[in-house]
C-alpha cells in the first residue's frame, strides 16, 4: 500500500528525526498564492505539501491549486481530505483516513468505500491514516461528529492510534483542529509514540517555532503547520520567514532526538 511519496516524504523524516508538511487549504487563498507559497515552502525546506481542509476544498478550485503548487514546487502534493469530493487526479497521494473517534460511521468508513473506486481510477497513492481528534477539534471535530480525546486523557489517544495500527494503517496524525491555539499536548504525543510504532503526525495549533520544536522533541515525526503561513495574508517573504522558522525549530529538535 505504500509507494514513493509515502518512503520519500513520510520514512524519510522519520529517519531524520523530524519533518515540516505545509497544509494548504484552498478556500483560504487564490491558486497564484498557494503556488508562491509552495514556492516559499520548496526553499525553506518543508518535505511535502497537504492539501485540503474541512469545507470547500473540491472541485475547479481544488485541481486549480495543485496545479499551481506543483508548477511553483517540485514538492509532493499529498490530499488531505475533507470528504469525498476532496479529490483531484493531480495530487501524487492520499491520506486515505478514517476518523477512528468518530460517532458517525460514514467517517469511520463509509466516506472510505465511496471514494475508493475513484481514488484507484486516479491512480493516486493511499497511504492509509489513521485520524484522532484531540480537544478543542474546532470545524473538523465539528464537521466529524467526533468524540474528542480530552487533552488530559493521552492513553487514550494512544490506545486509539495502536487501534489503527493492528488495524493495517501506515500513518497516524493527532489533529487538534486548524486554527487550535496549541498542538496536543507533549505528554500525549510521547505515550503514543512509546504505544505505537505508526510515523506520528501533529497537526493544528503547531503555530510557533517553540511549539513545533515541542512536538518534535516529544517524539512526533511531523508537524502539519498551515494557519502560521496562512496569517502572512499572501505576503511571501513573511511566510518564507515563518517557514524557515519553523524548519529550523524542527530540525533542531530531530538533532537532539538523534543523538539521544
Amino acid at each position: 500500500m505504500s509507494g514513493n511519496v509515502y518512503e520519500q516524504a513520510v520514512l524519510s523524516c522519520v529517519k531524520e528525526g523530524g519533518g515540516v508538511f505545509l497544509v494548504i487549504d484552498p478556500p483560504n487563498q487564490p491558486p497564484s498564492v498557494a503556488g508562491e507559497m509552495a514556492k516559499a515552502a520548496k526553499e525553506a525546506g518543508v518535505k511535502a505539501i497537504a492539501v485540503g481542509g474541512s469545507v470547500g476544498a473540491q472541485g475547479e478550485l481544488l485541481d486549480q491549486t495543485i496545479l499551481a503548487i506543483k508548477k511553483n514546487a517540485s514538492l509532493p502534493v499529498i490530499l488531505f481530505p475533507g470528504n469525498v469530493a476532496s479529490l483531484s487526479k493531480h495530487a501524487d497521494a492520499i491520506y486515505f483516513m478514517s476518523l477512528l473517534n468518530s460517532n458517525d460511521p460514514y467517517y469511520i468508513s463509509g466516506a472510505q468505500i465511496a471514494s475508493a473506486m475513484p481514488v484507484k481510477k486516479m491512480g493516486l497513492e493511499v497511504i492509509p491514516t489513521s485520524y484522532v481528534l484531540v480537544e478543542p477539534g474546532r470545524a473538523v471535530g465539528w464537521v466529524g461528529r467526533a468524540q474528542l480525546i480530552p487533552r488530559n486523557l493521552a492513553y487514550l489517544a494512544a490506545a486509539t492510534v495502536l487501534a489503527g495500527e493492528f488495524m493495517g494503517s501506515k500513518l497516524a496524525i493527532l489533529e487538534s483542529g486548524g486554527g487550535a491555539p496549541e498542538p496536543v499536548p507533549a505528554e500525549m504525543i510521547a505515550y503514543t509514540k512509546k504505544i505505537s510504532s505508526l510515523p506520528l503526525v501533529v497537526a493544528g495549533g503547531v503555530r510557533t517555532p517553540q511549539g513545533a520544536f515541542n512536538c518534535i522533541a516529544a517524539g512526533a515525526d511531523i508537524v502539519h503547520v498551515g494557519t502560521a503561513v496562512e496569517e502572512s495574508h499572501g505576503n511571501v517573504q513573511k511566510a518564507l520567514k515563518s517557514l524557515k522558522e519553523l524548519v529550523a525549530a524542527v530540525r533542531k529538535a530531530a538533532m537532539a532526538k538523534r543523538k539521544n
